[in-house]
């Protein structure tokens, strides 16, 4: 098998483990090859070979790996995502193994499944258009405020750093919402409106029911409190109730389409896979990209095809100790 990662050093807690994968590789004899991406790099330029390759690897955190995931868009290209942020989240939502053996085996396996991506775009205020991918959320309003306050203390304090965030905002800014699903028109008040290709956050709580990277769809999520106070209730129906199948999600309201458009009654700020853009925007639009991106996925997966081969597409002759 010849395999290639792509690994972002600068990752969080997880980015060693990356490399006890491609010893897996090696030992079993596989070519692979590792290529680290530098500050500011451009995606498109990584991965301009990644069709010489049997797979391609993503190691990074979630706002890395969806800039990948963007550029191998609508590509053949066997796609495996490796775990080395700080949340890792779209790793979670998909349910891989996260032992490195593991997903070695899961990439010589070969089962696959065509996830959707989502795609935001926005202007400057000086007018300039920008367009981003996504594979988890994009949103405005508190949860990008929440990601900018985070980001200092990620490195030192992985996840925790988002709860500290929280602690320190009590009475986020309250701004009225007008939403267009497929044409359809909604308005709403609320700290943030959300755009989710899939809503599973740590713990294992999904935001709302039913959420998918496989339907062709993305979920509106509004959060229509007036202080983070009034978080505690959704917070504890998530932990009470994780799929979101039993007490529901009180404050929370979502909606589902193939195009968005949010418009907000004031400049605020925005985040796209926890990555904070720079500057404010006051509107934007997303649309999903329906079986964009062709993820390795094993056993343990929620979007593996009970139906999915028998055999592994790269056998190996016996199993291998590992090495010492």
């Amino acid at each position: 098998m010849r395999c290639l990662i792509v690994h972002n050093p600068r990752s969080g807690f997880g980015s060693d483990a990356v490399f006890a994968f491609e010893r897996e590789l090696v030992h079993a004899g596989d070519e692979c090859l590792l290529r680290e991406l530098g500050d500011g790099f451009v995606a498109e330029e990584a991965l301009a070979d990644a069709e010489d390759y049997d797979v391609v690897v993503l190691s990074g955190g979630d706002g890395t790996v969806s800039s990948l995931l963007y550029a191998l868009r609508d590509r053949a290209v066997t796609t495996c995502v490796f775990p080395s942020g700080t949340a890792n989240l779209l790793f979670a939502n998909i349910g891989n193994s996260p032992e490195p053996s593991a997903l070695a085996r899961a990439c010589r396996w070969g089962d696959t499944v065509r996830c959707d991506l989502g795609e935001v775009l926005w202007h400057t205020k000086d007018g300039e258009q920008h367009r981003r991918g996504f594979s988890i959320m994009a949103g405005s309003g508190y949860d990008a405020e929440l990601m900018n306050a985070a980001a200092p203390n990620k490195r030192a304090m992985g996840e925790a750093a988002y709860f500290m965030a929280a602690l320190a905002d009590p009475t986020p800014r309250v701004v009225h919402y007008v939403i267009e699903i497929d044409g359809t028109r909604v308005e709403r008040d609320g700290i943030a409106c959300i755009v989710a290709n899939n809503a599973m956050i740590q713990g294992d709580i999904e935001i709302i029911p039913g959420c998918v990277m496989d339907d062709g769809l993305l979920d509106v999520i509004v959060l229509e409190v007036g202080d983070a106070v009034q978080l505690v209730r959704p917070f504890l129906a998530g932990i009470l109730d994780r799929k979101g199948k039993g007490i529901g999600r009180p404050h929370i309201e979502s909606f589902r389409g193939r195009d968005i458009h949010v418009s907000a009654s004031a400049d605020i700020p925005m985040q796209i896979d926890g990555d904070v853009i720079e500057g404010t925007v006051a509107s934007w639009q997303a649309r999903v990209l329906p079986g964009a991106n062709n993820l390795v996925v094993d056993g343990l997966s929620r979007y593996r095809d009970p139906n999915a081969r028998t055999t592994p597409r790269f056998p190996v002759d016996e199993e291998l100790a590992f090495p010492k």
